[in-house]
């Protein structure tokens, strides 16, 4: 009985992942990756452990800690995309290497061709895989820019979720 249910699920069930969108494709053993992820977040996995979380309930950890932060800034292999108003960049201060991109003009400026992008921001634009670490004040308009993102197709979104007054009070103690 046991085997025979067994049986119809081992059918069942990669019909039913594929058909609902959920497995976009699988992780093959030995190393070889065929792009394992979830389609509604866009996110690529690398290892088993993390294909088999893609799985889990648990929401996947967007939250870059300022540790990490500072460690992306000094690779300078991330963007750090910070989506304060202009106005609150001089008050406040920037976080060094980072690109000042408002969040009214997220949408409109993901959109741009990368020569457009440069122009107006100063910076190469971020390609749709390229990660991206998104700060503002105290981290609720970030959180607004990763859903922004990831509508248009970009895979690798975070957020600091400290935002800018968690830097300047780490920055400040040191």
């Amino acid at each position: 009985m046991a085997l025979r249910m067994f049986s119809r699920l081992s059918r069942v069930a990669p019909r039913l992942l594929w058909e609902s969108r959920v497995l976009h494709s699988v992780f093959v053993p030995h190393g070889t990756i065929h792009f394992a992820g979830l389609i509604s977040t866009g996110r690529v996995c690398t290892t088993p452990e993390l294909w088999c979380s893609q799985f889990s309930s648990m929401p996947p950890n967007i939250d870059v800690s300022y540790e990490q932060l500072r460690k992306l800034l000094a690779a300078g292999k991330s963007f750090v995309i910070d989506v304060r108003e202009p106005l609150e960049l001089r008050e406040d201060g920037p976080i060094p290497g980072a690109i000042n991109l408002p969040l009214g003009e997220l949408t409109t400026a993901l959109q741009l061709s990368p020569e457009e992008f440069t122009e107006k921001y100063g910076s190469k634009m971020p390609q749709q895989v390229d990660n991206i670490v998104f700060t503002c004040r105290r981290g609720i308009r970030s959180k607004s820019a990763i859903n922004i993102a990831s509508e248009l197709g970009y895979k690798d979104v975070q957020h600091y979720p400290g935002g800018w007054q968690d830097w300047a009070e780490r920055e400040h103690h040191k």
